[in-house]
């Protein structure tokens, strides 16, 4: 029996104030009577361990019992309330892929897809370079389970096949939701970024919109310059992070996209309570429409009084009387009504584009290559040098975008370079020939491409390449290396001796250094340091109608940022484009708070969603 009853009066006072619903299938946890009933759903985190119960996410959505159940209830959800006039579009599940799950049926469709895709164990022996450690496979019986596995090769497959999992989940869904749906609804989900089965351009492929949750935190960690080192991770840490996650946002399907989460205030552990200076929200706010959202909605309407998450923010407070927040959520509601379609689905600039691959991401959380400041092993190796580059071009003014592999391949390079002169693709260990080759042609066409250390090191394996490094573009960069180091200390980065090119005040090489060799190409900056000085630090050279520049360490912001805008200077300035912006900080001064005026628009309701405009509308 399904009680679905109580939704209609809710849709029903939506509709009667204007107020558009997304309705959301209710997949996200199992509830006790089916976690009792299929007790072999609970998710796993190493083999024969289950999770437990009591948070989310525990659950096996490959499980069949489980899809099931769901298929069950998504059906009569969707069929009893499609033809609602409130409801606009369809949130299947949310924030999928929260856990990697080590399953017994799960590791026995692992084997199964490695079947499928190698045939027999002598190919899968040669591709993974199993004569290793002894670990060749005389029958696919011999494959061991994840736990102790230390073979990159296998660690990437596995990785790779649970993203597969999230996104067969998540299409599934969809494609049940549309039997129902009605043509002017649109279907997504509601994607955290940092989840570590989320492969987004694969999972939004069959979406029609990109959603997303961008929290941030607030306060101090909006100011510029930033007080402290900053991160990006589920929540950001500093303005440029917050871009940052937006434009990733953007990059998963190119086009607009929803905020369907976002602070309405404190967020996170109950120990973290960081609500926004006045102005922050409508701050945050704008800057998430400048990178093409169409929606932004908060996490949540009113502070729950119990449950985990207790003591994460709302914008009406625990006494359910609308205060400071509601104020100033308002009057951001009302800005958006005034810009009307002014600002609904606004294509954002991009100055330069730097290349993001969920596959390297995944091979260097398994494999890391680089180390922390204690000599630990870096998990987020690729995010470090991916990071560097997005926040020195942010510090110089810069806007960016990011490009997936997949989204790359399928363009043009002449096309792209064309309409996008300067590339970065910093940290690209893991590249198939096809990519690597893209790169080379984009700069012949006319580009600027930017490389940093790594790219082209691996194949689609993650095995090491027999080719000089860079692969495919040691020739057209004008130079090799066969050696690197990692760094236990910056070393200082100085100016080449007629370069030309000025090292800025903090100039300094991080954690990594590639022993550059110069094939012709120009030397432009390289290392005070008695060993290291032998290398180059940064070359450039000319290749067909473009320019290759090689950054051979994880630079500091300070002179990045420089490289950066001289490099976008040199190709766009010069034919009138605009001059890159100053960013103003998102946060206060200290004694010079801001205050938003408040408005008198519409019933205190609305304030929950803030749209400059949302698809189907």
């Amino acid at each position: 029996m399904f009680d679905l009853e109580w939704l209609q009066p809710v849709l029903d006072a939506a509709y009667a104030r204007g107020i558009k619903v997304i309705l959301g299938t209710p997949t996200y946890a199992a509830p006790p009577w089916l976690a009792r009933a299929y007790p072999e759903i609970n998710a796993q985190r190493s083999t024969g361990k289950p999770i437990g119960w009591g948070a989310r996410q525990e659950i096996d959505y490959t499980h069949p019992a489980l899809l099931f159940h769901a298929e069950r209830i998504i059906r009569k959800v969707v069929a009893r309330y499609a033809g609602h006039p409130a409801v606009v579009g369809f949130q299947v599940d949310n924030e999928p892929g929260n856990e990697i799950f080590f399953n017994h049926g799960v590791f026995q469709r692992f084997v199964e897809r490695l079947r499928k895709q190698y045939g027999t164990v002598e190919n899968i022996n040669r591709e993974w370079g199993l004569t290793y450690w002894s670990h060749r496979l005389s029958d696919w019986a011999d494959l061991w389970t994840p736990d102790g596995n230390v073979q990159p090769q296998y660690s990437l497959a596995w990785r790779r096949f649970q993203g597969e999992l999230t996104t067969s989940f998540i299409h599934w869904q969809a494609d049940v939701v549309r039997e129902y749906a009605r043509e002017d609804q649109f279907v997504t989900t509601c994607i955290s970024y940092e989840r570590p089965t989320v492969k987004d351009d694969d999972l939004t492929s069959k979406l029609d919109v990109t959603a997303g949750n961008p929290y941030y935190r607030m306060q101090d960690y909006l100011a510029l310059p930033a007080p402290a080192p900053t991160k990006q991770g589920w929540t950001t840490e500093g303005t440029w992070s917050l871009y940052a996650t937006a434009d990733r946002m953007f990059s998963s399907k190119q086009a607009p996209f929803l905020v369907t989460e976002t602070n309405a205030q404190a967020i996170g552990p109950d120990h973290h309570n960081e609500p926004a200076y006045d102005g922050q929200w409508r701050q945050a706010a704008w800057a998430l429409v400048s990178r093409g959202a169409t929606m932004i909605e908060y996490w949540h309407w009113h502070t729950l009084h119990f449950g985990a998450e207790t003591f994460w923010g709302g914008i009406l407070p625990h006494s359910l009387e609308p205060g400071r927040v509601y104020e100033q959520i308002k009057a951001l509601g009302a800005d958006f009504a005034a810009a009307g379609e002014l600002v609904t689905g606004l294509t954002p600039d991009a100055d330069i584009v730097l290349v993001y691959s969920n596959d390297t991401k995944w091979a260097l959380q398994e494999s890391p290559q680089l180390p922390l400041p204690d000599g630990s092993a870096d998990p987020r190796s690729f995010q470090t040098i991916f990071d560097s580059f997005y926040r020195g071009a942010f510090d110089a003014g810069l806007q960016s975008r990011l490009l997936h592999p997949s989204q790359m391949v399928a363009s043009d390079p002449g096309e792209y370079a064309a309409a996008h002169p300067v590339l970065v693709a910093a940290g690209l260990a893991i590249a198939s020939d096809e990519e690597l080759v893209w790169l080379r042609s984009y700069a012949a066409a006319g580009g600027h491409l930017v490389l940093g250390i790594r790219t082209g090191y691996q194949d689609e394996e993650a095995r090491a390449r027999l080719e000089r490094k860079p692969a495919h573009l040691d020739e057209a960069a004008g130079l090799f290396y066969d050696e690197f180091s990692t760094l236990s200390a910056p070393i200082e980065v100085v100016t080449a001796e007629g370069s030309g090119f000025a090292c800025s005040a903090g100039a300094a090489g991080t954690r990594w250094i590639d022993g550059v060799q110069s094939l012709g190409a120009e030397v432009l900056a390289g290392y005070d340091h008695p060993h290291f000085g032998r290398w180059p630090a940064v070359t450039t050279s000319l290749h067909g109608d473009g320019r290759i520049t090689y950054v051979g360490t994880v630079p500091t912001r300070h002179w990045l940022g420089t490289l950066l805008n001289g490099l976008f200077a040199s190709r766009t300035l010069a034919s009138g484009a605009r001059t890159p912006p100053h960013r103003p900080s998102l946060a206060p001064q200290r004694g010079m708070g801001t205050t938003c005026a408040s408005s008198t628009t519409g019933p205190g309701h609305r304030a929950a969603s803030s749209c400059p405009g949302r698809p189907g509308m």
